[in-house]
């Protein structure tokens, strides 16, 4: 079993949210480093939602129950309010339909968690006035090979929930790891939002 503080940074933040014994959704899992350490440390009843078939093999291989399937196509396989918690890390951002994935996620489950690149980081805005694309930590692809189709801004992404009826629970922002207080949307390079409905 994994210490807490091997977790990513934003994993460790998002771990502090779920309650234990919740019922979690992870979609974009990954290899299932979060689903797995909820189940071992909060006991939590968690499924993944996986594209990369490598990526639900690693998942499988860690005793996690994962769809292989396209987040693109909805979440039509998981009745309403059946999770209490819905996962959605680093991936927001290269999906098209970014709200009707919200609305899935709130519809499946009670509370959504998304995290996500903040466009508007300061070192962000520098290379663009500089006439270049940015590239940093969690941005960290050329503009020809990222799968990054959607860059929002903190304040971009609390005006769509509040756009789509929904509400923010908790929001930090990080910079290296580290919660960002003052200004977040220009000093903060990653956002972590947990919203509910209305």
């Amino acid at each position: 079993m994994s210490a807490v503080n091997t977790l990513r940074p934003d994993l460790k933040l998002i771990a502090g949210w779920i309650k234990p014994g919740s019922a979690v959704l992870d979609l974009g899992c990954g290899d299932g480093e979060l689903l797995h350490w909820l189940a071992s440390h909060k006991q939590i009843q968690g499924m993944g939602v996986e594209k990369d078939v490598g990526q639900v093999v690693s998942c499988v291989e860690k005793g996690l129950s994962v769809i292989q399937s396209d987040l693109e196509y909805g979440l039509a396989q998981f009745e309403d309010g059946r999770f209490d918690d819905v996962v959605l890390s680093l991936t927001i951002q290269a999906m098209h339909n970014i709200e009707g994935i919200l609305q899935e996620m709130l519809r499946v489950g009670r509370t959504g968690i998304v995290t996500f690149p903040n466009f508007g980081f300061w070192e962000n805005r520098w290379q663009i006035a500089t006439g270049r694309m940015p590239v940093s930590e969690t941005i960290p692809y050329q503009w020809y090979n990222t799968p990054n189709i959607h860059f929002c801004t903190v304040n971009d992404f609390d005006r769509l929930l509040g756009k789509l009826g929904m509400r923010i629970d908790e929001q930090i922002v990080l910079h290296q790891g580290e919660p960002v207080e003052f200004l977040p949307n220009l000093l903060g390079s990653l956002a972590l939002v947990r919203f509910s409905k209305r």
